[in-house]
């Protein structure tokens, strides 16, 4: 499972998660799957519903019930048996790389905290030590590379 030797020809890993339910009971949930050809995936566990469960091979494993323990699991099981099998929703795989994803919060965090230091003209205090730079400006940077970062995400290596 460290990604050093490959799953066995014809197989993969299901991956499941697991967050306790009211009693403390585990319910597994079928993020999506991982394979030779797909070694890595990112799953998006935020939308996740509490107590919705999905079929798993965990039931016969004696797990304690502890009211907040998050567990991943993973079963080595037929890629044709996989096939058949639907993950959980709200999980969907990452679209976005995490250099982009990166990125885009990076922008954002730094757009707001910039924005957050705004004050109008008139309530300027006159500092000659001081440089200003306009809102405006900062706000047609941001739309700028976030509209380059869209169209290319390695656009800044040019």
């Amino acid at each position: 499972m460290l990604g050093t030797i490959p799953f066995p020809e014809g197989m993969g890993g299901s991956v499941y998660f697991s967050y306790p339910d009211s009693s403390g009971m585990p319910v597994w949930q079928l993020l999506g799957f991982v394979t030779n050809g797909k070694p890595s995936a990112i799953f998006k566990i935020s939308g996740l519903k509490s107590g919705e469960g999905s079929q798993h091979p965990f039931g016969a494993m004696n797990i304690v019930r502890t009211p907040s323990v998050a567990q991943i699991g993973i079963s080595v099981e037929l890629l044709d048996s996989m096939a058949q099998q639907t993950p959980v929703g709200n999980a969907a795989v990452s679209s976005v790389d995490s250099f982009t994803q990166f990125t885009q919060k990076m922008l954002d965090n730094f757009y707001n905290f910039a924005s957050s230091f705004a004050v109008s003209q008139a309530q300027m205090t006159p500092s000659p030590s001081e440089m200003f730079i306009p809102a405006n400006v900062v706000l047609k940077w941001y739309e700028n590379f976030q509209r380059r970062l869209a169209q290319n995400p390695l656009f800044w290596k040019t």
